[in-house]
């Protein structure tokens, strides 16, 4: 049974359909991240489940309480719910301590313990209780705000942005502890994010979300590597899209004979490879005109560990194509180079 289920969830600005009918089912303890375009709808529906807006129709269900049906809702304050917003959103008057002990009652003997043990759970040093939130680094302040909203015992969490404003390797570090954490407390979690490298490494659930409606949900692996349609494949990570006449597991396309992971699939199709399954490989004199892919070296982009390298494949109407090759394996401007293909080419669905 799912811990938090929408159902139906609709949203309307006047005209305009911020939700179109979102069902999504999130099972206890797991943690789901929520992608898509800027204006697809993530944040609304981020709103609906903490209580901050009502649907229009639809429902929300939580650990088998109904928190909205339609219009009807139960208040935020009264779900349950904790939530980390983009910039924490900490009180600039109050410090660290005041702040993680916000929600908990001013005379409960354990306050302070449970402050104590709240600040060591996200990994800050017990000497900044007294600071002021100005005199912490963005990755601490995003800590205070986790640990904060950790601080009532949340039955979900539900993370909107939380990382955005951190520097990358700060955002890393800070991503896998705040991940790290929700597992050891068991606290189930949505995340939304428009970082797709984001999503794919915190998650066990990504849903993708386009114009108000989820596009494909399911397992990080299975959305980038066997995504639906090309919208979702190019969202995810950067997607070779190529047409095909599709036969028997195998395709024919501008790469020559490869197989593909739809064995069914008869006719004409559009296939997708991701980068990582193409490498270069030198050819010899001799095999030029044989069966496989060949491709002519146009140009190179030094980037010091990893390099551009784009390529023109001969008498192919296609755009170029650029693959990211190591900086000790260069080819020459103007040689000749062949195709090597790793694993099978995906077929979208629609």
């Amino acid at each position: 049974m799912s811990f938090l289920q929408l159902t139906g969830l609709e949203k309307h600005y006047g005209p305009v359909a911020a939700l179109g009918g979102v069902d999504l089912d999130v099972a206890a303890g797991s943690r789901t991240a929520i992608v898509g375009p800027s204006g697809s709808g993530k944040t609304t529906l981020l709103r609906i489940i903490a209580g901050f807006d009502a649907p229009d129709a639809g429902t929300v269900t939580l650990d088998g309480a109904r928190l909205a049906d339609g219009s009807t809702a139960v208040p935020a304050y009264l779900r349950g719910i904790g939530v980390v917003a983009q910039d924490g959103a900490l009180f600039p008057h109050l410090t660290v301590a005041d702040n993680i002990g916000f929600g908990l009652a001013g005379r409960d003997p354990t306050r302070q313990a449970r402050i104590g043990e709240l600040t060591a759970m996200v990994g800050l040093d017990q000497s900044m209780l007294k600071r002021k939130p100005d005199e912490l680094s963005g990755g601490q302040q995003q800590r205070v705000a986790l640990a904060r909203a950790l601080a009532r015992k949340p039955k979900l969490m539900l993370l909107d942005e939380p990382f955005s404003a951190l520097d990358t390797g700060l955002r890393a570090t800070t991503r896998k502890a705040v991940a790290d954490l929700l597992a050891a407390e068991g606290v189930t979690t949505i995340l939304v994010t428009h970082d797709q490298a984001e999503a794919l490494s915190f998650a066990d659930q990504v849903a993708v979300m386009r114009d108000g409606l989820l596009s494909q949900v399911g397992s990080p692996r299975d959305l980038y590597l066997r995504p639906k349609n090309a919208m979702i494949a190019e969202f995810l990570g950067e997607a070779i899209i190529l047409a095909a006449d599709v036969s028997g597991g195998y395709a024919d396309c501008a790469f020559g004979r490869i197989g593909v992971d739809d064995a069914g699939r008869q006719g004409k199709a559009r296939i997708m490879l991701r980068p990582e399954q193409i490498s270069l490989a030198v050819c010899p004199a001799h095999s030029r005109g044989a069966e496989a892919a060949l491709a002519d070296v146009v140009e190179i982009d030094f980037g010091g560990a990893a390099c551009t390298v784009s390529l023109r494949l001969p008498g192919v109407p296609m755009e170029r194509l650029s693959l990211r090759q190591p900086s000790t394996e260069l080819p020459e401007i103007g040689s000749t180079m062949r195709i090597v293909i790793r694993g099978k080419a995906h077929v979208f669905v629609d």
